[in-house]
């Protein structure tokens, strides 16, 4: 075969791939949970959610948390600073729910050099449920919330947990947030989870308590720079799985800048690459740049012109993806389509700046990720001595 044919070849299996998984994908998320021992018994449950500031949707969130159809469970908010503004909200609210649904522990313990799994600890050990749901603060909660969770614990689960699923956007830099989050992240999570390859996000994470702390505790999850990969590894170590709720909790967007996204996909895809080198390495070949290259440089051999190239290869890429939108409820607006094309010119940008950057940006924060061979963090406690991120000006 002709390099051309090899191109043609290579190209048009991307292609194939790609539609595979909006399939799956698909699938996956649109199927109903099953009834399971653990989702019949109802068990207590407590969510802990570590809090830092007032966000766009601070209120709603939280109050989403304490309005869930579930008999017995209770929220225990963590703020590391006893000063911070979010703490009158969570006040007023417990003034509201009472105390027996909700409370407030302030402190952080630094069992890592992750700040949010530190506003963590004190409320995992203030924990007196077997089943702990760890919860960020942006994750807007629907009424059977903690029945969703445990609706996909099996008998070989480690941990359930749940993608963001971007919702309310305000302008198109929002939409492209939107495109990143929901028919790419969450598309490859649903689709690598179908196969066996689950991985743990923390935006929602269900713990078995007993089983994290017969495992090294929370503190454990600081041996890597994110919670979600010390959690996924920690997880398959343990001869379990990490799997998905049946669909994926909204987390409201509002308004976004170009900056606050790029910085967002900076962040997230150099944990990726440190974490997880050898999946990181062909993201590349999920977005459809490169089947277009190998098409456009292939056509002439076989007398066709370069510039059907896109349209060879978007054409059925972005209608299978706004599919995928549009079966399961992540369609947002006419603008979507662009977002999709936006969000795969920047990709291949954020992929290559995950290999040279040190540095991002974290809530206005100046981070370094560091990597093994680099300086670690200065440290007491044992847990810090494997952290690979340093915080500039964040306790």
């Amino acid at each position: 075969m002709s390099p051309a044919g090899w191109a043609v070849l290579f190209a048009a299996l991307l292609v194939a791939t790609n539609l595979l998984c909006q399939a799956i994908a698909l699938v996956r998320l649109r199927r109903k949970d099953r009834p399971t021992a653990l989702l019949a018994a109802l068990p207590p449950v407590t969510i802990v959610r570590p809090l830092r500031g007032i966000e766009a949707f601070s209120r709603e969130t939280a109050i989403s948390g304490l309005e869930l159809d579930y008999p017995d469970y209770v929220t225990i908010f963590a703020v590391a600073d006893a000063d911070d503004p979010v703490v009158p909200l969570i006040e007023e609210l417990i003034g509201i729910h009472g105390e027996a649904r909700a409370r407030l522990i302030t402190g952080d313990v630094a069992v890592s050099a992750n700040p949010k799994l530190n506003n963590c600890v004190k409320g995992w050990e203030a924990a007196t449920t077997e089943w702990v749901i760890l919860a960020d603060s942006n994750v807007m909660m629907p009424k059977d919330y903690i029945q969703r969770m445990l609706a996909s614990w099996r008998d070989d689960t480690g941990l359930v947990c749940s993608t963001p699923a971007g919702s309310r956007p305000v302008g198109f830099w929002s939409e492209l947030e939107c495109a990143f989050l929901n028919t790419f992240q969450a598309r490859w999570q649903y689709a690598g989870e179908a196969c066996g390859f689950g991985f743990a996000q923390g935006k929602s994470m269900l713990w078995n308590k007993p089983f994290l702390d017969a495992n090294g505790g929370i503190a454990i999850l600081g041996e890597e720079i994110a919670e979600d990969a010390a959690a996924t590894k920690l997880v398959r170590r343990a001869g379990k799985h990490v799997h998905l709720v049946g669909q994926p909790f909204e987390q409201p967007l509002g308004r976004r800048s170009l900056h606050d996204v790029v910085q967002r996909q900076f962040r997230w895809a150099r944990l990726r690459r440190v974490t997880f080198l050898p999946f990181f390495l062909p993201e590349i070949l999920s977005g459809p740049l490169l089947p277009v290259l190998l098409l456009a440089l292939a056509l002439p051999s076989f007398g066709q012109p370069a510039w059907l190239a896109p349209l060879l290869v978007l054409l059925p890429w972005y209608v299978a993806e706004l599919a995928l939108a549009y079966g399961v409820g992540w369609y947002s607006s006419w603008r979507m389509p662009l977002a999709l094309l936006i969000r795969d010119i920047i990709f291949p940008g954020v992929w290559a700046y995950a290999f040279i950057a040190g540095e991002v940006s974290w809530r206005g924060n100046s981070m370094k990720i560091k990597t093994d061979g680099e300086d670690e963090l200065n440290a007491a406690p044992a847990a810090l001595s494997h952290a690979k991120l340093r915080s500039d000006g964040q306790s």
